[in-house]
């Protein structure tokens, strides 16, 4: 099985194009938001580590949301909390479609919290950054100061980019992009 771990800013489109490969995308900010609304176990961490801001289930995520905004240590607590169900998710995903050829991995921190293997083929998705802020601010939950501390505890894009075995560069055209995952399915196979 060939993993492809999709890198990039926060609205370059990495799920986006994940979703073209035409392989099973496993995507954690999805996973997370199912958790949040699903699973009592989660919430009860949560709520012993922020009481203050988490007070009810299914998680709210405008109090996950004051919580990262109101202190820098809180963002940390929430991923070290949900981290590992989501490394679970992950073991799970991996086990079901053991047998595909490729699945891909959009996850935002997967440097970062170190999920990648040496083996797996990155790929970093190049967007236009005014590209990125008009589609950040159509986002229905778009809050500057979030994205901010989500910057922060990420590497830089020129990190991402050096790490990776190919650039995607995303002008958000379908034709283009086809071309590009196109290109890199025949050499990769």
């Amino acid at each position: 099985m060939i993993r492809i771990g999709i890198l990039g800013d926060i609205g370059s489109g990495k799920s986006y194009v994940a979703s073209k490969f035409g392989y099973p995308v496993f995507n954690a900010d999805h996973e997370v938001s199912i958790l949040y609304k699903k699973d009592k176990k989660i919430f009860k961490k949560l709520k012993k580590k922020l009481p203050k801001y988490i007070t009810s289930f299914p998680i709210n995520k405008n109090e996950i949301t004051k919580a990262i905004l109101s202190n820098k240590v809180n963002l940390k607590k929430i991923i070290t909390v949900v981290h590992l169900e989501i490394k679970k998710s992950l073991k799970l995903f991996l086990k079901k479609n053991k047998n595909k050829k490729i699945v891909i991995l959009d996850i935002p921190l997967l440097l970062e919290n170190k999920i990648n293997n040496k083996n797996d083929i990155l790929i970093f998705i190049d967007s236009n950054r005014l590209e990125i802020e008009k589609r950040l601010k159509k986002r229905q939950n778009f809050n500057h100061k979030l994205i901010k501390k989500f910057k922060m505890i990420q590497f830089s894009s020129l990190y991402k980019r050096r790490k990776s075995n190919f650039i995607i560069k995303n002008n958000f055209k379908k034709k283009s992009l086809k071309k590009s995952i196109k290109k890199i399915l025949n050499e990769i196979l």
